[in-house]
């Protein structure tokens, strides 16, 4: 391998802690950000020069919420290869979700997540624990000591703890480590359809699954937390009515955060009518209204974080009837530009804002403090991107096991070229353009 320094030339940097892009060189060195400014050759002679006339530069991309399903369902996916999926898609740290086969709820599968993703060497894996054993929402898993291990959050996602009993005990006992819960917010004796309850269903004649059932489940959580304090996270929020809790909760001075994902930015139910499976989600497409109303959470600073709830599936398991498939669709490879064409491209954020977004939110959620950031001093993971580049979505070209996405033959723009991770290139189209 590669250990000399690198010097960055002629790139846009993108600071998340800066409102203005700047021209500026940045000099890696031992795996840390050593420098940044103009004129830095004569700091390091023997560096490495990476030309980056044209394309940004940022901190690394993080997503706080994936599925790699190993251990149990490796058909689908591994660890390594959503590890690869992620540097494809710029994302240096990727936060792996429990509802594998077993469960992540002991110290001993987060030692193995972290192991696994040592040996895969290309992003930082992080794992989520399981609240409760089995997640089978009864009795609490062994937080604590999975927060020693290496866990960055607990989550039964997939399903929402439904016990508020058991609720406000993990919250009681997470907050006596300053642990973060992230809640998977569906009321289970609402849920059972397999696409939003509204119109379309009712055409289609599917059963639906309502807003309410993640409205309920987020306003009880917030009931509870509210004299508890513990850090407490919405995945994948969808409907208006959720956006509005949490903004007021915001308001009121409640610890909470919130996610939003690509899909629920730009799809309504509607792409539901052809009963096509890869619009099958969960929580599902849902309206426009609620699809405004995410994007002006985002907007207004309510929804803090992008994530993509990357969620691979075989492909034969998709091929089953719409109400029999698995929810879910991958989102690693294709978040950036989708992400863009949401919230840039339609002026609802600019460009730092939403880079702000994608690297120093998400690690300020889950405690990562050496994340995110272009401070000297700080991890060299970088993201270096073409922000007018045109492409097609195309599926099997995707460096994950899995291709169930809704946006195959798609048009997008913006695409990264490059994702540095602790000083190391792991990705790198710069190279052949």
């Amino acid at each position: 391998m590669d250990a000399r320094p690198i010097l960055f030339t002629n790139g846009k940097l993108i600071d998340p802690n800066r409102t203005r892009v700047r021209e500026e060189e940045l000099l890696v060195v031992d795996g840390k950000i050593a420098k940044r400014g103009t004129g830095l050759k004569g700091h390091a002679p023997k560096a490495k020069v990476i030309d980056l006339s044209g394309l940004h530069l940022s901190p690394g991309f993080i997503d706080i919420h994936v599925h790699l399903r190993q251990p149990g369902q490796e058909h689908k996916e591994t660890i390594a290869t959503g590890a690869a999926a992620a540097v494809a898609g710029g994302f240096s740290t990727i936060c792996c979700m429990p509802n594998t086969v077993p469960a992540l709820d002991d110290p001993a599968q987060i030692e193995f997540v972290l192991n696994q993703s040592r040996s895969a060497n290309l992003c930082d894996v992080r794992p989520f624990g399981a609240i409760t054993k089995g997640r089978d929402g009864k009795e609490l898993a062994e937080l604590h000591l999975m927060h020693e291990a290496g866990a960055v959050g607990f989550s039964d996602d997939g399903v929402g703890v439904a016990s508020a009993a058991v609720m406000s005990r993990a919250f009681q006992y997470a907050k006596m480590f300053d642990g973060l819960i992230s809640q998977h917010c569906e009321e289970p004796t609402l849920s059972g359809g397999p696409m939003n309850a509204g119109i379309t269903a009712n055409r289609l004649g599917l059963a639906g699954l309502p807003a309410a059932a993640e409205e309920l489940m987020i306003a009880r959580d917030l009931i509870l937390n509210r004299h508890i304090g513990a850090r407490y996270h919405v995945q994948h929020i969808s409907t208006a009515g959720a956006v509005d809790l949490v903004r007021r909760a915001k308001a009121e001075g409640q610890c909470v955060t919130a996610e939003a994902a690509p899909h629920h930015l730009l799809l309504t139910d509607a792409a539901c009518t052809n009963y096509d499976t890869n619009t099958k989600m969960n929580p599902p497409l849902r309206t426009d209204a609620d699809v405004q109303a995410c994007i002006d959470g985002i907007a207004d600073g309510t929804i803090e974080v992008l994530a993509t709830d990357h969620a691979p599936h075989a492909q034969e398991e998709k091929e089953l009837e719409f109400d029999r498939a698995p929810f879910g669709i991958v989102g690693l490879e294709t978040a950036f530009p989708l992400y863009l064409e949401a919230l840039v491209h339609t002026r609802r954020l600019s460009l730092a804002a939403m880079i702000r977004l994608m690297t120093v939110n998400p690690a300020r959620v889950i405690g990562l403090a050496d994340r995110g950031l272009l401070a000297e001093g700080s991890r060299a993971d970088l993201t270096i991107f073409n922000l007018d580049q045109p492409w097609i979505i195309k599926p099997a070209a995707f460096k994950s096991k899995s291709q169930n996405t809704p946006f195959a033959g798609k048009s997008v723009r913006g695409r990264v070229k490059m994702t540095v991770v602790g000083g190391r290139v792991v990705h790198d189209e710069i190279a052949s353009r």
